[in-house]
């Protein structure tokens, strides 16, 4: 079992636009020694948003809420929307609206523009918002590939069930697994990724206990989206993110050593429990998480603001080229 190291939430929540209440639970650029890129890598930034209530806004079509074009360079953005709807343009050419339950995967490579607003028919009607966003580092060999946009709907992710470990038969589902990236067991997720990464939106909605499988090689990170449970034993309510112990340098180098086929990779396992209700009159709504594992890139890491490079040269370079117009050229 890959014991957990330290839980993250004591961070005040900020706007970022007008749109996005958010907790910014991992930040590359923070020193801190005991929680920084090294223990996240390949994960550069995450943006918790806990549910917020808006109202209508009687501007949506003119003023929506939300956060207008900025430039991103170097890495991946992913977005999830667990309640209410966002709407995306990029300079690409890419748009279109993120709606509950779905995700976008947006590849800034060499360089892209975009914009993030609340949907339109979200900024008429209001009503609860809930996101989260995700910044993904790309190796040096890809920091310059050619941006892209993966529109992923919630009907295209593979589900598994969750079997609750505490019946004898094995056959009582206690919750489900839509797997936005990586392997399950054999079961691939519906995004392409550069580097070795599972994503995995978790659902709980019935009393019992369940684990999760894991490469030993991934830093893996766990986000309570909703509810309470425990996990490893250890009680966590929602807003907080878990860091798990870093794999041992061991598994890491046997990783690199091995094949892409997934039945040969090592795994470590997360217990998950949702408690039994305290008295037959408690109502329980279900418990969502999200899962973060990824194999550690290793490399050196420049970044500031909307840019993450691997050297000052390389980012005082991005800057010239986005004063001078040359960026993403």
């Amino acid at each position: 079992m890959r014991p957990i190291k330290n839980i993250h939430g004591d961070k005040a929540p900020h706007w970022v636009g007008d749109g996005f209440y958010v907790k910014t639970l991992i930040n590359h650029l923070e020193d801190n020694p005991d929680f920084n890129y090294s223990h996240t890598d390949p994960f550069l930034l995450f943006d918790y948003g806990n549910p917020t209530t808006f109202a209508p806004n009687p501007e949506y079509k003119s003023q929506p809420h939300g956060i207008g074009q900025h430039p991103h360079k170097g890495f991946e953005t992913v977005t999830i929307a667990y309640s209410g709807e966002i709407s995306h343009a990029d300079s690409t050419g890419g748009r279109g609206d993120i709606l509950e339950g779905d995700v976008q995967w947006m590849t800034a490579g060499r360089g892209i523009l975009h914009e993030e607003f609340h949907s339109k028919a979200f900024g008429q009607r209001g009503g609860v918002f809930s996101m989260v966003q995700l910044w993904v580092n790309l190796p040096s060999a890809h920091k310059l590939t050619e941006p892209k946009y993966q529109s992923i709907k919630r009907s295209e992710m593979p589900i598994v069930e969750l079997i609750d470990h505490n019946e004898t038969n094995n056959q009582t589902a206690i919750g489900k697994v839509a797997i936005i990236a990586g392997d399950w067991q054999g079961v691939l997720g519906a995004a392409s990724t550069f580097t070795p990464i599972n994503l995995w939106d978790i659902e709980l909605h019935a009393a019992g206990s369940t684990t999760l499988p894991i490469p030993s090689s991934h830093n893996v990170l766990l986000l309570v989206q909703e509810g309470s449970l425990l996990i490893n034993s250890t009680p966590v309510n929602a807003g907080n993110l878990i860091q798990f112990a870093a794999p041992s340098q061991s598994s890491v180098d046997d990783q690199s050593e091995q094949t892409s086929d997934v039945s040969t990779l090592s795994t470590d396992t997360i217990e998950i429990q949702y408690p039994m209700p305290t008295d037959n009159t408690e109502t329980r709504a279900p418990i969502k998480l999200l899962l973060l594992s990824g194999e550690p890139i290793g490399e050196p890491v420049a970044g500031y603001g909307p840019f993450v490079m691997n050297t000052q040269e390389e980012l005082r370079q991005t800057f010239r080229d986005y004063q001078t117009g040359h960026f993403g050229k």
